[in-house]
């Protein structure tokens, strides 16, 4: 099989290597939110997922109004903004102060509300928002979906945008003040707790823009957003916090990685590649906290 794939058919290889591309833009983003809000507010939120799946939920509703998924990407951000916002007042202010398990237990609960919500709502049947872009014939062999592409364009738009924001805006210092050290940023006189509330909330934009590509280019169902918070997980644990090229080359090698695992293994391994890919990466870790240790002493 690896033969064929590399050897005698380097056309399939040019197909994974685009779908990987594809697919790891996506999965930036959401691993960004993930990392953001990890690395400012030390919040493990295990519904990142499940924010993903939302936004796709939200372009769905607002495309039966007759608007195409694209265009109701300002909704989605506008809406996911909204949530994030009340969440974080009404459970995640309430937990940031105590250890991590408290907050990985209340956003596992927030992860089964959110859940059977969206299946009560729409349903347990898996949705697709279909883009009419058509496909893409690059030679003979290759095809590439169009709304793939420009999906990678609005990713890599988002990304620079919130990179820009962090970087040149009062909030964007403010966070990464708040992120290096939060007693030092409230006796500046940063108001912490507005800048935890602006965090959360953009999390909860980053991931909804991410699950609008998501409804056009995978499919969304209610139970879903498991699959998309180990993947995320996976990612910012390997790139570390902090490290934004570094979660952006991690998703992409997740995405290549799933799908070279689908093509060798079957379709059925994509999503358990995510997880053999979190287990290494612990146990690596684990291993390089040990030699740490070992050399201190």
């Amino acid at each position: 099989m690896f033969e064929l794939l590399f050897v005698t058919a380097p056309i399939m290889n040019v197909q994974v290597l685009l779908e990987g591309v594809f697919i790891g833009s996506v999965f930036a983003l959401s691993a960004y939110g993930l990392a953001l809000i990890w690395g400012v507010m030390n919040v493990k939120n295990l519904a990142q997922g499940d924010f993903v799946i939302m936004g796709g939920y939200a372009a769905f509703s607002v495309s039966n109004a007759g608007v195409h998924p694209i265009f109701a990407i300002p909704v989605v951000i506008a809406f996911m903004f909204c949530f994030g916002w009340i969440t974080y007042k009404l459970i995640i202010k309430r937990v940031i102060d105590n250890d991590m398990f408290v907050s990985l237990l209340a956003t596992f609960g927030l992860s089964l509300f959110l859940q059977q919500v969206m299946n009560l709502i729409f349903g347990p049947e898996v949705q697709t928002l279909d883009s009419h872009f058509g496909i893409l014939l690059l030679g003979d062999f290759v095809t590439v979906p169009k709304i793939k592409i420009i999906s990678l364009l609005i990713a890599a738009f988002f990304a620079t945008v919130v990179v820009l924001f962090m970087k040149k805006s009062r909030m964007g210092q403010a966070i990464r003040a708040t992120a290096q050290d939060a007693r030092a940023a409230r006796v500046l006189g940063i108001n912490t707790d507005r800048v935890y509330a602006f965090t959360f909330a953009l999390n909860a934009s980053i991931c909804g823009v991410a699950g609008v590509l998501v409804s056009m280019i995978w499919s969304i169902q209610p139970f879903y957003g498991i699959i998309f918070s180990l993947r995320t997980f996976a990612i910012v644990t390997a790139a570390g916090l902090g490290n934004l090229p570094g979660v952006i080359g991690m998703s992409f090698v997740l995405g290549w990685f799933e799908q070279y695992a689908g093509v060798l293994a079957g379709a059925e391994w994509q999503i358990a590649a995510s997880v053999f890919v979190l287990i290494f990466v612990l146990l690596w870790r684990q291993l390089q906290a040990r030699r740490h240790r070992q050399v201190v002493r």
